[in-house]
């Protein structure tokens, strides 16, 4: 490495979802948050000057970043790059302008967004150097290096560039032992959010058709986990240092395969007893085990994310998810046995879903008890599920040529349902929970206090949802006698109910 000392500047860019994608989450797992703090501390440890900029979570405009970017003059500029359901236009405009006038000479971007579309990344922006493919941080490593001493690498393990008119790339192994990366760096800003995000593992076990946690890490995709020590050891880090003692372990897949990931997962719950620390984490159905959650909730286990994904066999085994609806309701039962209510991965209408699959889903909701909550409700009775490119089913769907892509990007896709009944009740039920959304969003975000009588309003918006769902979906099995036309008339009433009671929970609150 040359005797200069470089300077890289990693930028969390501005995002801002559209008001119609409000319960759309899936753009980016959360795993993703650490990849900038995880590159960071790999450079640093290099010797690089390193300043991450939260444009995201500062609120930052793009001028007030350039603003930054003139006083660091980075030699380079990392951008995580996350998708927002739209093409980055204004993204790709401001890193056009900073190459063109001088304080980013060099960019690459790194994230699932630009691993899994990388030829429509580069081809898109002239600015845009190079993309960092799957884990990011020996690959930036070796790049800054290579960059430092005048060289412009091509044939760099996990980096793409541009040849002539198509791309070179060549993929880099995932890292065995994680336990060999320093800890991740992280901002004031990450600080501010209400728990400490953590990373115990990466990859998954799995292979879900509608998962790209997989194809983000490369044909040799595996789980790895980091030892219960080395994790502790950053626990007790942040404890000491901060006194910060609520965690979420951002895992896809919390556990690890078989009887070595239970058993890593008691070991780390034996560490953790007596830290006085709370965590959550995200699991598969076939890891719950009585004893093993258990030992976890004694440790601090409070919250957990569960992937049933559906209550129908048939969907369950096209989604490839590996697991049964008997497997999903004992999981249930074990969580609830030590007072677990979990959020839940669920997709209500998968493309190749009939009603008879519908159906099946809504009778498992209600016979477990999941349709009480309103955000939950919410959520499971309209979620369809998102085709985003990288899956084994955005592949599938393309072949079979039922994929619409949009023509402002090509990471996403909008399946055809095979079934049009499914579609039509798809169709309501995403326009009643998105105004639903939009009505809450202040109360929801926290920027309205909640009224004293809330409570009683999210019930009757819960049991409308419920009922709405249910009358469509028996009108519909009776035949092809609904048509779309009645089903919007049926929206449009509905959404002045919705209105009516969110309008009440908006009046001001007496002191």
């Amino acid at each position: 490495m040359s005797d200069v000392k470089m300077k890289i500047m990693l930028l969390e860019h501005p995002r801002s979802i559209s008001r119609e994608r409000l319960n759309d989450v899936a753009n980016t797992p959360l795993s993703s948050c650490l990849l900038t703090g995880y590159i960071a501390a790999v450079l640093k440890a290099k010797g690089y000057e390193v300043e991450i900029v939260e444009g995201y979570l500062e609120g930052l405009s793009y001028d007030q970043i350039e603003e930054r970017l003139e006083v660091l003059r980075p030699d380079i500029l990392g951008v995580h790059m996350v998708y927002q359901w739209r093409k980055e236009q204004e993204l790709f405009d401001f890193l056009e302008k900073v190459k063109k006038e001088g304080p980013a000479p060099y960019i690459t971007a790194y994230g699932f967004y630009p691993t899994l579309a990388l030829e429509e990344i580069l081809s898109t922006s002239w600015a845009i150097d190079s993309v960092i493919l799957g884990e990011p941080e020996l690959t930036f490593g070796e790049l800054a290096e290579a960059l430092s001493c005048g060289i412009f690498p091509r044939d760099l393990p996990g980096l793409a560039v541009r040849e002539g008119d198509s791309v070179r790339f060549l993929w880099r192994d995932p890292l065995d032992d994680l336990d060999l990366l320093p800890f991740p760096l992280r901002t004031e800003a990450m600080f501010r959010l209400p728990q400490v995000n953590i990373q115990g593992s990466r990859g998954c076990y799995g292979r879900c058709t509608f998962c790209y946690i997989n194809p983000f890490y490369g044909p040799n995709s595996r789980w790895r986990g980091r030892s219960p020590e080395n994790i502790v050891a950053e626990i007790d880090t942040i404890v000491s240092a901060r006194d910060f003692r609520d965690f979420y372990f951002v895992d896809a897949n919390f556990f690890g395969p078989g009887k070595r990931g239970q058993e890593r997962a008691r070991r780390l719950a034996s560490l953790l007893k007596g830290r006085g620390i709370r965590f959550g984490i995200e699991a598969r159905v076939n890891d719950i085990y009585d004893e093993v959650i258990g030992e976890l909730v004694e440790a601090g286990l409070y919250q957990i994310f569960l992937g049933l994904e559906s209550g129908s066999e048939r969907s369950l085994k096209r989604m490839n998810k590996m697991t049964t609806v008997e497997q999903n309701e004992r999981a249930l039962s074990i969580l609830r046995k030590y007072g677990l209510e979990p959020n839940l991965g669920f997709i209500m209408f998968e493309p190749d879903a009939t009603l008879e699959d519908v159906r099946d889903n809504f009778n498992f909701l209600k016979r477990n008890g999941l349709l009480k909550d309103l955000a939950i409700t919410a959520n499971v009775l309209y979620h369809y599920q998102i085709i985003l490119k990288g899956t084994p089913a955005y592949h599938k769907l393309y072949r079979e040529g039922r994929l619409k892509i949009s023509p402002s990007s090509s990471y996403e896709g909008k399946a055809l349902f095979v079934d049009p009944r499914v579609a039509a009740l798809a169709k309501l039920m995403q326009r009643l929970t998105n105004f639903l959304f939009l009505r809450m969003e202040g109360i929801w975000s926290g920027k309205v206090k909640e009224p004293p009588d809330a409570q009683g309003k999210y019930a009757k918006l819960n049991h409308l949802l419920v009922n709405v769902f249910e009358g469509a979906l028996s009108t519909l099995e009776k035949g092809p006698g609904i048509g779309q036309e009645e089903l919007d008339t049926l929206a449009e009433k509905k959404q002045k109910e919705i209105e009516k009671i969110t309008r009440l929970l908006y009046r001001p609150v007496e002191v």
